[in-house]
């Protein structure tokens, strides 16, 4: 199974193939800053990636839009800025996010 991990945290966890960044962390019991169900609408989950931008889905068209909503138009000029809730899966992929912790709630 790939492999995630989170800097400056150090966090690690597996992730099925195609399951999204976020989708995963939550299924390995961490929590990751979100807002909007995983429906990419909010991008309180956006990272970015560090190593591995080849082994996530491309951005789709709900990514695309709603950064481009949510952070303007320079938010697309950085290809390493993705959605955690739409970013899926492929491969071992390290990434930059503050606030993913372990859920203790």
């Amino acid at each position: 199974m790939p492999r995630v991990r989170v800097e400056p945290s150090g966090i690690e966890f597996e992730a099925r193939v195609g399951q999204t960044v976020a989708e995963a962390a939550f299924a390995q019991g961490y929590y990751w800053p979100v807002g909007c169900d995983f429906l990419g609408q909010c991008s309180n989950c956006a990272m970015e990636v560090i190593s591995g931008l080849g082994r996530l889905s491309r951005m789709g068209r709900t990514e695309r839009y709603n950064l481009l909503r949510q952070r303007g138009p320079r938010a697309l000029d950085d290809p390493r800025l993705r959605l955690a809730c739409q970013a899926a899966v492929y491969g071992d992929v390290i990434v930059r996010k503050l606030g993913v912790r372990p859920d203790t709630i």
